[in-house]
């Protein structure tokens, strides 16, 4: 995104959809939260009687429900982010996560014809010189993009072709700086907003999005795993063909293959669906702890099954990165946990994690104890790995301790990639999966070499700060002594306090203004200044109905306060 967060354009186009937004958000029930906000004046004289013509109309319907219909009817950025919240449990509840999964990426592709005109201005060439061979209908559409088959002109091959629907970036673009403006007023007015920081989450969701709209970006994770699995032939990624693809246009391998989740299909064409189960899970496992680098969204739909049970992944615009000490320490988190050490556990979670405020160790060890009772004193067949970890992540929340993002990410593929292992195979079990790869990376994290280079390290870094510590104390002690050493507070929660002092400013200035005018105006009738109309001053008249106007406004915003 090319403009900074924080400085909304100002454009009728921006500010049109500001107030579409808020008009939805009234519309469902949301009149509490404009209010909170202090948005209400986008909707200008028509605040009032929408309010009265939306009252009650959503009133049966839980706040959940209601939310999941504003973020649909708001489109493909809102929908989006509702499908990345949806596995935030540390910022939202239950009801409101299971009601965000049932959102629905459904839009109606754009004409042929425009799809014609991308590719041409993408590729610089017509399209009939490029394939020779292009269907017209596309076989899928989402909100950034839709999919067409085709064959090149070139060497008469299949493939996918990709094209980005026309206007999407700039409609992103405004949507995510509204969302930054609405998610800075959360911090501001509202007390879980300073502490979840929301504009940290949309920040971190326009890194995405700015990542799917390039779809060379998207090319570049497809060789990235191409390379990582070299060599592996329980898995396919299909070839990028770099000479067809820009920013706007992806041209990819067509793979013929199956859905997953299509058993009688999987049966039919004589394929293995418990074998496929297995090697599912081991990849996913392999692209998480060994690579540190995953498939984002394995749903069934983003997954082929072709010949020899071979499973290729759809879909590379959203992947999740996990560095090597964070995917250790959740190894070795996981691994207590199974080992019914809740004291070492907990010990591993601390460090995977940041504390808010002080932590209660012996409440913590004891919930994670009991997790240990609910999911593992059960036949293995029975053991839900995804729901286990996301139970464990979810007592973050409530000891306030701060998980990184990643790890959101990293529960919805292990969950859905279990999820599908389970109606492929009854007795599919991930944890026999999992195993194997939690004792290689804490195995490797023990290693001789590994430690003698951490031990190098660490010394190295010693000897660098014991000479460097006396000429920095004799600078400290130089400043001090000139009295340029200084120290920087700064005092969290005064929100709501600079808020009240920046009102009380405004009307202060507000009502000199109103004052000065009153005056003015009152010189200019008294020295009957012309032009006069019936021997009064038009400009004093005019100054009396503007002060007349400031002061009713004035009146009306202090009365309103009140009673807020």
């Amino acid at each position: 995104m090319t403009s900074k967060f924080g400085i909304l354009l100002k454009t009728y186009a921006s500010m049109q959809r500001y107030r579409q937004i808020l008009f939805v958000l009234l519309k469902y029930g949301f009149e509490d939260l404009i209010a909170t906000l202090g948005v209400d004046h986008y909707l200008g004289l028509k605040w009032n009687p929408l309010r009265k013509k939306f009252a009650g109309n959503f009133s049966e319907m839980s706040r959940a429900a209601r939310l999941r219909f504003v973020l649909q009817e708001l489109g493909p950025t809102f929908v989006k982010m509702g499908q990345a919240l949806s596995t935030r449990s540390d910022m939202l509840p239950e009801d409101i996560m299971e009601e965000l999964t049932k959102l629905q990426d459904h839009v109606p592709p754009f004409p042929s014809d425009v799809a014609r005109r991308i590719i041409e201005e993408e590729l610089g060439a017509d399209r009939d010189t490029i394939y020779s061979y292009f269907e017209s209908e596309p076989i899928a559409a989402g909100s950034i993009g839709q999919v067409h088959r085709a064959r090149l002109r070139e060497n008469n091959e299949d493939v996918v072709v990709k094209i980005q629907r026309p206007g999407i970036k700039r409609q992103i673009h405004v949507d995510l700086e509204i969302m930054h403006d609405l998610a800075t007023l959360m911090e501001r007015h509202m007390e879980l907003g300073q502490v979840h920081k929301p504009t940290r989450v949309v920040e971190e969701f326009a890194r995405t999005m700015e990542h799917e709209l390039d779809y060379t970006s998207e090319a570049a994770n497809i060789d990235r795993f191409a390379e990582l699995f070299h060599g592996n032939h329980t898995t396919y990624i299909h070839k990028v063909y770099h000479a067809y693809t820009t920013r706007r246009v992806l041209t990819l391998e067509w793979i013929d293959g199956y859905r997953p989740n299509d058993l009688d299909i999987l049966k039919q064409k004589g394929l293995d669906p418990a074998l496929i189960a297995k090697r599912g899970a081991a990849l996913v496992m392999e692209q998480v702890f060994q690579h540190g680098i995953f498939h984002a969204d394995p749903h069934p739909g983003n997954l082929l099954i072709t010949k020899g049970n071979i499973i290729c992944f759809l879909d590379f615009g959203m992947v999740g990165r996990i560095d090597r000490e964070s995917r250790e320490l959740f190894a070795e988190t996981v691994v207590r946990v199974v080992g019914h050490d809740e004291v070492a556990a907990a010990e591993s979670l601390l460090k995977l994690t940041h504390a808010h405020s002080l932590i209660d160790r012996p409440l913590l060890e004891r919930e994670i104890s009991e997790l240990m009772d609910r999911y593992l004193y059960r036949p293995l067949k029975d053991l839900e790995v995804g729901p286990m970890i996301r139970s464990l992540l979810d007592l973050t929340v409530k000891h306030e301790l701060r998980i990184p993002a990643p790890f959101f990410l990293l529960i919805k593929s292990i969950t859905q990639i279990e999820s599908l292992g389970c109606k492929l195979d009854p007795d599919f079990d991930l944890s026999s999966q999992l195993e194997p790869f939690l004792k290689r990376i804490i195995m490797a994290r023990y290693h001789p070499r590994r430690v003698v280079r951490q031990v190098y390290e660490t010394g190295s870094d010693l000897l660098y700060l014991m000479r460097e510590v006396p000429g920095e104390m004799r600078e400290l002690i130089k400043q001090a002594r000139t009295g340029r050493f200084k120290v920087e507070l700064e005092h969290l929660g005064l929100g709501p306090l600079r808020s009240t002092i920046e009102k009380t400013s405004a009307r202060i200035s507000s009502a000199i203004v109103l004052a000065s005018l009153i005056v003015g105006s009152s010189l200019i009738v008294h020295s009957g200044v012309p032009p006069k109309w019936h021997d009064i001053p038009i400009i004093g008249l005019g100054g009396y109905l503007v002060s007349g106007i400031m002061g009713f406004s004035l009146l009306r915003a202090i009365v309103k306060d009140r009673r807020g």
